[in-house]
């Protein structure tokens, strides 16, 4: 025969109730210094997202600049390993990319070649430069007009008391999109064809500095009157307080 377990006394139900609300009390005192933690480092960012934003970019494109003055100082180790890092982001390709403390600022392909550099060098991640023609910049010369023109309109954005009108998604796409998609589709179109289709002699329709430069900084400058005042459009509606603040 079974022995019944006692029923629990009112004060016994009582206890059990208090000691499980300590422990979830404990529990969210636990909790709370973090998730306070990341609300403050959260409402931080609202407020100073155009700031870092701009810190961001502004590195993006600055270390890429550190390369050649490495090279130019004695440290090709340092200076490699901005170039490697820089990899995945840009093709470098010497004749497409701008050059410091050299004769030029810029090579086309022919001239690097009558300069004695060997052909399998003029290809992505090759060519860096040397003492007399200088080492190129880590990122081509269109990125470099991209993203320093993304950073100069930030801080414009940001000095202009972010009251930019947002721009059409159509005169974007005319102005700011099209023209990089022909200038570097046509180059690249151009370029394909002669390396797969030797015999026709298609010949490959090289951009210049300038126009990389310009639809670059067409494409940076753009991007940001599209995107950074829609961006504090939807913070000023879902934090209305602390955009509030960061302008006051």
């Amino acid at each position: 025969m079974e022995l019944k377990r006692p029923e629990p006394t009112v004060e016994e139900i009582l206890a059990e109730v208090e000691r499980r609300r300590a422990a979830r009390r404990a529990q969210e005192a636990q909790r709370r210094p973090f998730e306070g933690w990341i609300l403050r480092a959260a409402l931080s960012i609202v407020r100073h997202w155009l700031a870092l934003l701009n810190s961001l970019v502004f590195l993006y494109v600055a270390v890429p600049f550190l390369a050649p003055v490495l090279m130019e100082t004695g440290h090709p180790g340092s200076a490699r390993l901005i170039y490697l890092a820089y990899r995945p982001l840009c093709h470098q390709i010497p004749y497409r990319s701008w050059f410091l403390f050299g004769e030029r600022p810029f090579y086309s392909m022919e001239e690097l070649l009558r300069r004695g550099i060997p052909p399998e060098l003029l290809e992505p991640f090759g060519y860096v430069g040397d003492e007399s023609l200088g080492y190129k910049v880590a990122l081509c010369q269109r990125d470099t007009a991209l993203y320093g023109s993304i950073f100069l309109a930030g801080l414009a954005f940001a000095f202009g008391g972010r009251r930019w009108r947002p721009l059409s998604l159509r005169a974007y796409l005319l102005f700011g999109v099209l023209p990089i998609l022909l200038d570097g589709g046509i180059q690249w179109v151009t370029f394909a064809a002669h390396l797969l289709f030797p015999a026709w002699g298609i010949p490959v329709l090289e951009s210049t500095p300038l126009r990389r430069v310009i639809t670059g900084a067409l494409m940076g400058s753009l991007t940001v009157w599209a995107v950074y005042p829609r961006i504090h459009q939807a913070l000023q509606e879902s934090f209305p307080e602390e955009v509030r603040r960061t302008q006051v």
